[in-house]
């Protein structure tokens, strides 16, 4: 298919790696346009020009247009700078009094950073004459683009766009008093309804997108079913039942090339599926580097996470004296987060010194080693809608033990002693001894030589890359046309 017949589609979010990287959606914006352009796609990205990209890519980029739109009941400015990046075409757009500081300004002042942003996507395509088939809308940040191209851009160019909307996470919806989104862009009263914007007692940013995209998408097979339920839906549930045959999952894919442990240059020594002796090496430097009292017989579970609830912590918490008086084994721990759970993993370090390591920061070197060097990753997640780091566990033969929720379900196939098939360990319920059990059948599995090779190999020959994923999103584009 050539460039020009190929099936345009702009990919719009807050964030996007390797520019700007908070969350898991900054890999998706990241790596996903790039195989989509590979099948015959031509996939560009919009994103705010975000200031802690200017200094390191400023002098890349060149000035496509400017102008004003009509925001908060006057005129106000828009730049677009074009970047040319790892083969995919990036518009920015620029705006230092919305884009001038934090990436996520918290509270109403995000809500107005991410209105202006829908409105200046719309008209920004427009006008440096890239007219997209689809527009693929991320997170509630983009929520309001597909209401806003149905009521006020229907007599424009890209009026004819058909919107797509990922939902990475249901948990944060952007809520607001619909006279906020009245002031601010202008849209009719009439869609502060149930059936429209409203819901409960606030309007939201994600409630507009789920009412008026032409499909809706999540980032796993398994979380496209579980956000109906109202344990996961965060009081949506209706619209999402309603609207479930026009929901596609498509797992996220993970970037292969930065998490490769034959080429990985943050890890001491590489290795393969064939030759796992770089990752014993790799073992041997972690224990050191750590200052970790261990053998290196002695199993190490790992966790590279966010400190936070939803991550399955509390379970960790209830657990973690009776795992480490039970079992030969040492904890190793990296992230931050609240408050409750750094203090917490500090005093058992100090507890069991030389056997638990709290790395209380975010280090990328750091995080690179513990997936390449734990034997066992840990991922007891309340709900995942998807997940990456059990991904990058399975690529470097880290066996994850995972909840059996979102995208860890869809991943992680749970060891069949019986059939030797599987690549990790699960457990159904949200149950701290449940996840005890899982961790005790996984170190009881690891002391069979030939099982443990077996489920290493097959965990790193798992295919979690975003090719795969590409496919399926290239499918569900082509639906809505």
């Amino acid at each position: 298919m050539s460039k020009n017949n190929s099936l345009k589609v702009l990919l719009a979010g807050a964030e996007c790696a390797p520019f700007v990287k908070l969350g898991g959606l900054a890999d998706v914006m990241g790596t996903l346009p790039k195989e989509l352009n590979q099948i015959g796609a031509d996939a560009r990205v919009i994103m705010p020009f975000h200031s802690q990209m200017k200094g390191k890519y400023g002098a890349q980029t060149k000035h496509r247009a400017d102008f004003n739109i009509n925001f908060a009941g006057g005129e106000t400015y828009v730049g677009v700078e074009e970047l040319f990046y790892n083969d995919v075409t990036y518009y920015l757009i620029d705006n230092e009094g919305f884009f001038g500081d934090a990436v996520y300004r918290g509270g109403l002042a995000e809500g107005e950073q991410y209105a202006f942003f829908c409105r200046a996507v719309i008209e920004a395509a427009s006008r440096i004459g890239f007219i997209p088939d689809v527009i693929h809308c991320n997170d509630w940040q983009t929520g309001l683009i597909p209401i806003l191209l149905r009521t006020q851009y229907g007599h424009w160019d890209i009026g004819n766009a058909k919107t797509i909307f990922t939902i990475h996470n249901m948990m944060y919806q952007g809520e607001f008093g619909f006279d906020q989104f009245e002031h601010w862009l202008g849209i009719d009263p009439k869609y502060d309804t149930p059936e429209f914007m409203h819901n409960y007692e606030c309007a939201s940013f994600m409630k507009a997108a789920l009412v008026f995209a032409d499909r809706l998408s999540t980032v796993s097979p398994t979380y496209a079913q579980e956000i109906r339920d109202p344990a996961f839906a965060y009081r949506q549930e209706g619209i999402l039942n309603a609207r479930a045959g026009d929901t596609w999952g498509i797992l996220n894919g993970m970037n292969q090339e930065e998490f490769n442990p034959e080429t990985d240059p943050l890890i001491p020594y590489h290795f393969n599926k064939d030759d796992l002796s770089g990752k014993k090496k790799d073992k041997i430097e972690l224990i050191k580097n750590l200052g970790l009292s261990i053998t290196p017989g002695v199993p190490i579970i790992g966790m590279v996470t966010r400190l936070t609830e939803q991550k399955g912590l509390d379970l960790v918490k209830y657990m973690l004296d009776e795992i480490m008086c039970t079992e030969n084994v040492a904890f190793v721990i990296l992230g931050t987060g609240d408050y409750e759970y750094e203090e917490f993993f500090r005093y058992m370090e100090n507890k069991y010194k030389g056997r638990v390591c709290s790395y209380i920061a975010y280090d990328n070197a750091i995080a690179h080693q513990i997936y390449a060097a734990s034997d066992l990753f840990l991922m007891p997640s309340k709900f995942e809608p998807c997940g990456i780091s059990q991904m990058i566990a399975l690529r470097y033969g880290t066996l994850p033990i995972v909840r059996e929720t979102g995208g860890l379900r869809d991943t992680v196939q749970s060891y069949n002693e019986y059939e030797d098939t599987g690549n990790g360990f699960s457990f159904a319920n949200y149950n701290a001894h449940e996840m005890l059990g899982a961790i005790r059948y996984a170190l009881q599995t690891l002391q069979s030589p030939k099982r443990k090779h077996g489920l290493i190999t097959r965990a790193m020959e798992s295919d979690n890359s975003f090719a795969k994923s590409a496919k399926i999103y290239l499918d569900m584009y082509k639906s809505v046309l």
